[in-house]
């Protein structure tokens, strides 16, 4: 269906949308793209090559839980498919959870509200 960025997946549900269907969170991972609280971020540029911090600070998966943007920047570079996986397994995650916030934010009557913070944090203009 196409509709797998953030952005799309919140409008999406403004809408009454309540299922979507990507490749993007493993496309990008491909591309050496995480998505991040605060944005998408190329692990491939050089500004991670030194970076111990784990990808996203507020994420829970296992990438983010065991290996720091520095290292899946090398896995990266030198094609080890690690990387990608490692990557797209962030990638997911951050997608299902957002999902899941998505749900409770319905619940609490609260989607829009929820949206202009997300858009605000994520980098995206309101």
């Amino acid at each position: 269906m196409g509709v797998g960025t953030p952005d799309y997946l919140i409008e999406a549900v403004l809408r009454g949308i309540d299922m979507c269907d990507c490749v993007l969170p493993t496309r990008i991972a491909r591309n050496g793209t995480a998505l991040t609280s605060h944005g998408k971020i190329v692990v491939r540029n050089a500004t991670h090559e030194r970076d111990w911090g784990k990808l996203d600070d507020q994420c829970d998966c296992y990438t983010c839980k065991n290996y720091t943007r520095a290292y899946i920047r090398h896995l990266v570079k030198t094609n080890e498919i690690l990387g990608i996986r490692l990557l797209s397994i962030h990638n997911l995650r951050f997608l299902t959870k957002l999902m899941e916030r998505i749900r409770i934010e319905i619940e609490n009557d609260n989607l829009l509200n929820f949206k202009n913070e997300f858009y605000k944090q994520y980098g995206y203009e309101t």
